[in-house]
């Protein structure tokens, strides 16, 4: 297979090379585009008589539950075996999802966060009882000095990580409130990542740091900030360049609030018809779709801003999965720290991590849904959705079971890495972006 790679990867340099711009260039605009089956996986690599039945089991699930488009990714033992998208990335102009689409994958970012902490943990950069906030703490910044209830002072980093922090959704999710948040920061709306904290600090915690559990997307974007404060870079360059880009990740990013600022083959998404419209962020009055304007997912930050394809996430679960089948980036103590439910802190990173070995993550958003789960058979499987379920989160429960039957039908998977069928290289919109990037 690795054959196969090297072949691929000089029929694209040799297509580049022979690249006339003067057959396609008119007033400075380059109107060729690349082929995205050229360097990354289609629907073709993963179709066949076997997985009839896999495919008739997945479109039946979008059909009833009402749901655009979809991509599913399943890995055996360190394999890739299967990477196949189902329905529409956008309905409008039929376009037909892939495997190299990218969806929102929401809270299935804060796996991403948590690895990039404990690599910076292993680095020595920082340590998991580095205390967050004070004059000699990671965030010693004047804008977060001051907090209004003390007990912040003693949050540390694993305590964000395992949602110890003190911060609970009694009152609502403080990273959903922007327009609120502005109006009493007297910023312009959205508020930004900071602009939360800040409000945060400047009201009581719900629990003394460390006593308690409570989910809190406010503490991995928190996380977010440290991992920019200790490694001296951005969020994202700082995850791409030391966790996805080294296990052969490419095509990640953080995502954008409106419909105008998709990414390069990312999906279009859809609420329910149902759902009503929602004010928008940006504080106009006008009321917008929910998935776009309606939430400010780019504040989210640490906690929920990354889009993916369904073929990425397994390269990362691959990554930190504990088998030996693969490379982990992750020492084995890391992973023991983030899974290990008897240590105090697990899950970290995961939504829950079973004594048998299942772990799992999962992922929503109005217009999006997504869940990656780790067996202990050494299967691995990853469901994106472009689409909300009218019945919201418990729509994990159904894809679970979905899974389980697509899992059961096929008795012999294909003996081949379908990662060897991929270059390693971003996938580029434009001959010139790719030219640029090499």
């Amino acid at each position: 297979m690795r054959g196969k790679k090297k072949i691929l990867l000089i029929a694209l340099l040799v297509m580049l090379a022979s690249y006339n711009p003067s057959a396609v260039v008119r007033n400075n605009v380059i109107t060729d585009k690349l082929v995205p089956e050229n360097v990354r996986l289609s629907n073709s690599t993963s179709s066949g008589k076997e997985f009839a039945q896999v495919e008739k089991t997945i479109n039946s699930f979008l059909r009833r539950w009402s749901i655009a488009g979809a991509s599913v990714a399943i890995s055996v033992d360190g394999k890739l075996v299967y990477a196949r998208g189902f329905g529409y990335a956008d309905t409008t102009n039929r376009e037909v999802a892939q495997p190299y689409h990218k969806f929102r994958i929401a809270s299935i970012s804060k796996l991403i966060t948590a690895i990039a902490i404990m690599n910076l943990a292993e680095e020595g950069k920082l340590s998991l009882n580095d205390r967050v906030f004070g004059p000699d703490a990671i965030l010693n910044d004047p804008y977060f000095s001051n907090p209004r209830d003390k007990r912040v002072y003693g949050i540390t980093v694993a305590h964000l990580l395992s949602h110890e922090g003190g911060w609970t959704q009694r009152w609502g999710d403080q990273m959903f409130m922007p327009v609120l948040i502005a109006e009493k920061m007297g910023v312009k709306p959205p508020a930004g990542t900071k602009n939360i904290v800040r409000y945060a600090l400047d009201k009581r915690l719900h629990f003394t740091p460390g006593t308690g559990k409570a989910y809190s997307n406010l503490g991995y974007s928190i996380l977010g900030l440290v991992i920019e404060k200790v490694s001296g870079t951005s969020y994202e360059e700082y995850c791409k360049k030391e966790v996805l880009e080294p296990v052969g990740i490419h095509d990640m990013t953080l995502a954008h609030n409106l419909k105008s600022g998709k990414a390069p083959f990312e999906v279009t998404y859809y609420a329910p018809s149902d759902v009503p419209l929602k004010p928008s962020i940006y504080g106009t009055g006008e009321l917008v779709s929910p998935p776009y304007g309606g939430n400010n997912i780019e504040a989210l930050g640490g906690s929920g801003a990354w889009i993916a394809t369904a073929p990425d996430l397994i390269r990362l679960m691959l990554a930190v999965d504990g088998f030996t089948s693969q490379h982990d980036i992750l020492s084995g103590e890391s992973i023991q720290f983030m899974t290990d439910n008897g240590n105090g802190y697990a899950p970290v990173g995961w939504k829950t991590t079973v004594y048998n070995g299942t772990w799992w993550r999962t992922g929503s958003f109005p217009g999006s849904a997504g869940v990656m789960k780790r067996q202990p058979d050494g299967i691995g499987w990853v469901v994106l959705f472009n689409s909300s379920a009218w019945n919201g989160p418990e729509i994990y429960t159904s894809i679970n079971n979905m899974m389980y039957r697509v899992l059961s039908q096929v008795k012999h998977w294909p003996d081949r890495d379908l990662f060897d069928y991929s270059l390693p290289v971003p996938l580029k919109t434009s001959l010139m972006d790719s030219l640029n990037s090499m």
